[in-house]
């Protein structure tokens, strides 16, 4: 396994593409409906577990539900031959995993910031996200055997990083189904909430669970993951960008802008920025930009180095 590290989309170049990407979502919309069609038959059940993903749905898709379980990105492309010999193997192996990791099909023509975020050199190239991260990759085809010893490590990797799947075919009660029955409802419901996109139905199920329980270190990362989801979905990254670099004065600006570097991947960037922010200012506009930071401290681990070494400036900078 390759050391985790940071896995970033934003910032990377956006190409065009645009009138394919949406050509490309209107065919994976048909074939869902002729997937899920009135016979009941395994197609439905097995688009729970292998889905297309966008530059529009990635963040919810992969970056947010990877917080909870792994997701395993296929990068592919129609005219890619060996693409169409391996993407039926891992679609195989995701529906007989049956939940312990799932499939995300991301369509690089359609697709061109996405495949550049993950610095897609050639194709099929297959990656783990767990917890936001990337945590190990292939390229080219390799035979079924491997794929499952391959993603043997990912999961172990997913239970070192504290992201705990049942077992492929685990039910309720079964050994291997304890991680997800021991999850209190409102932290169950906000999980739930996540994996389907809803983020406004996560954030208000952690936030019961912090009414329930105030001190939840779980519900706590979840709530400050997913508020951070919403705030970058709602704004245009560039627009953001511009107005940052063109306002430096502007409080809310820099915020913004840290926002997405923090959803990008680069926490140390996020903090710098927030810090700088604190440094120029006094009175609310510094107490908004530390409460702010303090709200991103949240989504790593408390003894992530990034986190350790920007309390440590934070504290220096206002005492």
């Amino acid at each position: 396994m390759q050391q985790p590290r940071d896995f970033s989309l934003h910032g990377a170049v956006d190409l065009g593409a645009r009138q394919s990407a949406a050509q490309r979502r209107q065919q994976a919309a048909r074939k869902s409906d002729t997937a899920s069609g009135a016979d009941g038959s395994d197609a439905g059940s097995a688009s729970a577990f292998v889905f297309e993903v966008t530059e529009e749905t990635f963040n919810t898709e992969v970056a947010l539900r990877s917080r909870t379980t792994p997701v395993i990105v296929d990068l592919w492309a129609e005219w890619c031959g060996p693409c169409k010999q391996l993407s039926p193997v891992l679609e195989k192996l995701a529906v007989e995993a049956a939940g312990s990791w799932v499939l995300a099909k991301i369509d690089v023509d359609a697709n061109p910031r996405l495949a550049q975020a993950f610095q897609a050199q050639s194709i099929p190239m297959v990656v783990a996200i767990i917890g936001g991260q990337m945590v190990d990759a292939f390229l080219g085809v390799m035979p079924e055997s491997q794929i499952k010893q391959w993603l043997t490590q990912v999961l172990a990797a997913a239970d070192q990083l504290g992201v705990q799947t049942a077992p492929a075919g685990a039910e309720p009660g079964e050994p291997g189904a304890e991680v997800a029955d021991d999850l209190p409802p409102a932290l169950a419901a906000a999980r739930d909430a996540m994996e389907t996109g809803d983020l406004d139905a996560a954030a208000r199920a952690l936030e019961k669970a912090l009414g329930d329980v105030p001190s939840d270190p779980l519900a706590k990362s979840w709530l400050a993951q997913v508020n951070l989801m919403r705030r970058v979905s709602s704004v245009d990254p560039m627009a953001a960008s511009r107005e940052a670099a063109g306002h430096p004065e502007d409080v809310d600006a820099q915020l913004r802008v840290a926002d997405f570097d923090m959803a990008g991947g680069d926490a140390e960037k996020a903090f710098d920025r927030v810090l700088g922010v604190i440094k120029r200012t006094s009175g609310p506009d510094r107490n908004k930009a530390r409460l702010h930071l303090l709200d991103l401290f949240e989504i790593l681990p408390p003894d992530d180095d990034r986190v350790k070494k920007a309390r440590t400036q934070l504290t220096f900078l206002l005492f």
